[in-house]
């Protein structure tokens, strides 16, 4: 027993003192390439295994013949080694060459391709989250491609919209400073007009850019569907008899959510103004609420005659009015934009499909505790 432990105790600092210098090389090479690493490991295990063999053929007094074949047999067994940690290395080494290179494609724009070929499980996986990484990114340059088209399309409609309103404020203006205005009080009634969307126009932006600096404050009462629903229907009802379209609000529970009630009438008020427009006369915009496996769920349906398939995923997006309304009754295109913006502020989702004959815009909100 304790020729083995005296074996094992030369063994262990022959190797540690292997060991030990190995760790002193591969200090400074810690930021080199992976195939030198390797390498060094291998010959510092290879080195550790002689160090220990020459220790204990020392200690136990071995005949040179039997030292010199221990020596020859770890000599093999190091080139051996070292010819497989440089293959391995280089292996990796091209590998890892290949990764940056398929991730380089994707930081300049590109799309992520894993190179082919086997790779080391920990290589493999780095692949798949650059793989992740690389469709996150995809879907970011995508929405803001489309966020800064929709900001193009917004700066040109508003200043189509302001324009036409302010030059005829002006000529009006004009008119009665010159005293050529055949009906003074008609001019009168009409630079008010013009005046209210405008400021009405000023007050979507202002509400829109509050939403998008995440400034917008909302204070959460208890409240009936029922109540929230009938107060938009009356406020939209002047609208819909000066276009002769029928409101009809007949699946409305009493059901009770926690919203904000100033915003969350503003949501309605925006729903039906843009259904009641966009429906022709003698149409009818329908509005219903109702329990939902997702909480509850409000509705607008209209009679639009739908809304083409590729502009579905566009519609609540800032600025957008569709082809057929880009004339100053049709507004700015915000409306639907902070219809989005105050309910996803509610926790909930806003969403649009077409139906036959029109489309119906659906609000999710989350279901009032019990």
């Amino acid at each position: 027993m304790r020729d083995t432990l005296l074996i094992a105790l030369y063994a262990f600092l022959g190797a540690g003192a292997a060991g030990l210098l190995g760790a002193v090389v591969l200090w400074p090479l810690r930021r080199r390439s992976l195939t030198a690493s390797l390498t060094v490991v291998a010959a510092v295990a290879v080195t550790a295994m002689l160090a220990g063999t020459l220790a204990v053929a020392w200690a136990m007094f071995l005949s040179p013949h039997d030292l010199s074949v221990v020596t020859t047999v770890v000599a093999m067994a190091a080139v051996v080694s070292l010819a497989t940690a440089l293959l391995l290395g280089r292996w990796v080494v091209a590998r890892s060459h290949a990764l940056q290179l398929a991730a380089r494609s994707f930081g300049d724009g590109g799309a992520f391709t894993a190179p082919d070929g086997p790779a080391t499980a920990e290589l493999a996986a780095l692949s798949t989250e650059l793989a992740i990484t690389s469709t996150k990114l995809a879907a970011s340059r995508e929405r803001e491609r489309a966020l800064e088209t929709s900001r193009r399309e917004l700066v040109a409609w508003i200043s189509h919209d302001l324009r036409t309103p302010l030059a005829g404020l002006r000529a009006m203006a004009e008119a009665l400073e010159d005293g050529v205005a055949a009906d003074p009080d008609r001019y009168l009634k009409q630079i008010r007009t013009e005046v209210e969307s405008l400021d009405a126009m000023v007050g979507d932006l202002f509400e829109l850019s509050r939403i998008h600096a995440g400034s917008l404050t909302l204070s959460f009462s208890r409240m009936s569907l029922y109540d929230l629903v009938g107060d938009a229907l009356a406020g939209a009802d002047p609208l819909a008899r000066e276009h002769g379209v029928r409101l009809v609000g007949a699946r409305v529970e009493p059901v009770p959510v926690e919203v904000d009630g100033k915003e969350m009438s503003r949501v309605l008020g925006n729903l039906l103004v843009n259904a009641i427009r966009r429906t022709p006369a003698d149409g009818t915009v329908a509005v219903a609420a109702e329990r939902s496996p997702d909480g509850v769920t409000l509705s607008v349906t209209d009679g639009c005659g739908g809304i083409p398939e590729e502009d579905l995923p566009r519609v609540f997006d800032t600025g957008w009015r569709g082809t057929h309304a880009r004339t100053p009754p049709a507004g700015a295109g915000l409306g639907l934009a902070i219809v989005r913006g105050i309910v996803e502020a509610h926790r909930g989702q806003a969403t649009v499909r077409n139906i036959p004959g029109g489309c119906r815009f659906e609000v999710v909100l989350p279901a009032a505790a019990s």
